[in-house]
Formats: structure tokens, sequence, C-alpha cells
């Protein structure tokens, strides 16, 4: 009778290896994403700065927005760094309510970016784990 066992063996192991590569590509993802991001927002104040200087209409609106979006980019780099060490779902999931939490509040520029935050969160939550073998 053949034994099967070191083969499946291998196959568990590729596939842990494949989930922390897509876990770590989803951190880092999140990270990049979450730097750029308070680029973003920080050109969104420089604008809403500027209309305020003008004395233009909502201006204070687009100041609020940056605000939000230096919020948010900063939670996203702070969980992005925290997920490139851990193997939890949450840290995914947490990435993801951070990214729709700062494309809505944070202005259209911060929401470019929050969109790439929001795949680094789902690369994180479709890998693979120890346990799902």
């Amino acid at each position: 009778m053949v034994d099967f066992s070191y083969q499946f063996q291998q196959i568990g192991a590729v596939n842990n290896q494949e989930g922390l590569i897509m876990r770590k590509a989803g951190g880092i993802i999140a990270l990049i994403a979450g730097v750029f991001a308070v680029f973003a927002a920080g050109f969104t104040l420089f604008v809403g700065g500027i209309g305020s200087a003008f004395n233009a209409e909502d201006a204070g609106t687009i100041v609020g927005l940056g605000w939000g979006g230096v919020a948010f980019s900063f939670l996203a780099i702070v969980l992005g760094a925290v997920a490139l060490g851990t193997e939890r779902k949450i840290m995914g999931i947490l990435i993801v309510v951070c990214a729709i939490g700062g494309a809505i509040l944070g202005g259209t520029l911060v929401a470019i970016f929050m969109a790439l935050a929001l795949v680094g969160g789902i690369l994180i939550i479709a890998a693979p784990r120890k346990h799902d073998q």
C-alpha cells in the first residue's frame, strides 16, 4: 500500500507558504496605500486652507475631509504594519473597515489610495491559514 501522507504534508506546507506571502503582501500594500494617502490628505488640507484664505464657500468641509483622511491614513499605516506580524483575519477586516471609512470621510484623493488599502485587506482575509488545511 502506498503512503501519501508525505505528499499531503508537502501540499500543506505550500498552502501555508502561499498564505504567508499573501498576508505579507496585503500588509505591505496597506502600508504603502496609507503613506500615499497621507500625502493625498495633506494636499486636501492645503486646498481647503487656500479656499478658507479666499473665503470660499464650504472650504471648512474640505478641511474636515482632509483631517478625516489624515486619521484614516495613519490608521491604515498602523494596521498594515501590525498585519505584517500576525496571522489573524481580524487585521484584514480592520483594514477593510479603515479603507471604507477613509474613502467616505477622506475625500476623493484619499479614496483612491484607500481603494488600494482595501485590496490589501482583502488579500489578508483571503490568505489560507494553518488551521484551514
